[in-house]
């Protein structure tokens, strides 16, 4: 078995999933008492949000290079950004190390593509809803036709992600605004909504909503998963 490398801690809530997820999928496919190898390297994503906010970029990219650098340096084979928003600086994390980056949003427009989807919502912070790192990547390399909502939604999910997923607050109203937002999507004729922010899950399940969910943490893992046991 391969040894997955994650570079974490933004949120370390939606981490907690990673790990889960991953462990869990490992002992689904071997059985027994199986379990991941694996490396986290965690930040402080107080640091990291500073940096966002302020549009400095910059130093999250070589930030998060160090990390995966440490992850290659433990024996990881591959890395894993475990959030979407920072796969704004995925090119300069991968340029930084000789194994390969797990692209989050590769793995979940090939999910979707699987399942015979062409037209997704996307809801996610504002950084990743609005700037072309990862929109533009489902467009451009996989055709895919995306939805994202007007901006007043938009700010409204990006303070709910930052302002309460990332602090594991679980709003009740809160929950009902994304479900709203989730109907308007339908509406416009989204077959199926991708959770681009990995907390989004924790407020949005399948239970709540009959359009179909993509839930990027879950797809990550499992392609995760299944690159650490191919020709391991």
């Amino acid at each position: 078995m391969k040894k997955i490398g994650l570079i974490g801690g933004m949120s370390w809530e939606s981490t907690e999933r990673y790990y889960r997820a991953i462990n869990e999928d490992v002992k689904a496919r071997l059985g027994a008492h199986h379990s991941a190898r694996l490396v986290l390297e965690s930040v402080d994503f107080q640091r990291i949000k500073d940096w966002q906010f302020d549009g400095n970029w910059a130093a999250c990219g070589t930030h998060l290079a160090q990390c995966a650098q440490n992850l290659e340096r433990a024996g990881a084979d591959m890395v894993l950004i475990c959030t979407n928003t920072m796969h704004k600086v995925a090119d300069e994390v991968q340029a930084a190390i000789g194994i390969p980056l797990v692209h989050l949003a590769d793995a979940t427009a090939r999910a979707v593509l699987a399942d015979g989807i062409s037209r997704v919502a996307f809801l996610g912070t504002r950084f990743a809803m609005e700037q072309p790192f990862y929109i533009e990547r489902l467009a451009s390399y996989y055709k895919l036709q995306v939805w994202v909502p007007e901006l007043p939604a938009r700010e409204r999910i990006h303070q709910v992600i930052y302002d309460e997923l990332c602090l594991g607050v679980i709003n009740e109203q809160s929950r009902e605004e994304f479900l709203k937002i989730l109907a308007q999507a339908s509406q416009a004729g989204a077959e199926a909504a991708i959770l681009g922010c990995t907390e989004i899950a924790m407020l949005v399940g399948p239970q709540h909503t009959p359009m179909r969910l993509y839930d990027t943490t879950a797809i990550h893992a499992r392609e995760a998963v299944r690159l650490a046991l191919e020709s391991a």
